[in-house]
């Protein structure tokens, strides 16, 4: 989100993932990659001809998509960082000639509501810590868990809209979660995160904000984290 806000022109549309889309507050306007018809086979380009300048992370790695694209202003760009020597915010800023230490940030109203948000999946099963189960019967304060259309969890609030997350996200006291966008989309919204990675480097992958990241805890020291948050907001 940083380097798509730094390169933002006098007009300036953004193209990405569906449910994306809503995300996007910034720009003039924004589409699914699939409303634009460039990711069929052959990609259709009629979309793409009053553009002065087009950057994409999108079909960096396929050749044929490139060349596609040759008679357009088009500046690919590496789509993942491959050190661990960089945090992943700042491989993207410096991609399009921004400044380290960039935070992303979502325009939603902060209200603390003193509940405790939990999001107990991520986009791959090594990410997923075992025990939010265990975690949740043992937090002091009320608990609310929530969920993606194709997960299940009884109880847990289910979102289809990722803005509209955010801004439940927001609502938060705090926030515990693997590994995940979702987890990302709670510290981009102001809310204090505790991140529980297991699988991927912290050092590229954690979330930026008011965020504490634990490594393969305990239930006691996810516990102990929480009351030490509490401390630090009380």
């Amino acid at each position: 989100m940083p380097a798509l806000e730094f390169l933002k022109a006098d007009y300036t549309e953004v193209w990405t993932a569906s449910q994306n889309v809503p995300l996007v507050r910034f720009a003039d306007r924004v589409r699914s990659i699939p409303s634009t018809g460039i990711d069929s086979y052959p990609p259709r380009l009629d979309a793409l001809e009053h553009f002065d300048e087009i950057v994409s992370w999108y079909g960096t790695n396929r050749q044929e998509f490139r060349e596609a694209l040759e008679a357009f202003p088009v500046t690919f760009l590496e789509a993942l960082p491959r050190s661990s020597d960089v945090h992943a915010v700042d491989f993207y800023m410096r991609q399009v000639g921004g400044a380290d230490g960039a935070i992303p940030r979502i325009d939603a109203p902060r209200e603390d509501k003193g509940f405790i948000a939990i999001h107990p999946f991520s986009g791959s099963a090594r990410k997923n810590w075992p025990y939010f189960s265990e975690l949740a019967e043992r937090l002091s304060r009320p608990v609310q868990l929530c969920i993606g259309p194709e997960q299940q969890w009884p109880g847990a609030l289910l979102y289809d809209d990722l803005y509209k997350l955010a801004q439940w996200l927001a609502t938060a006291s705090l926030y515990i979660g693997n590994d995940s966008g979702i987890t990302h989309l709670a510290a981009a919204v102001g809310t204090p995160v505790i991140a529980i990675f297991q699988a991927s480097d912290p050092g590229v992958w954690s979330p930026r904000g008011h965020v504490n990241v634990l490594w393969e805890p305990s239930v006691e020291d996810v516990l102990a984290a929480v009351d030490q948050n509490r401390l630090h907001s009380g």
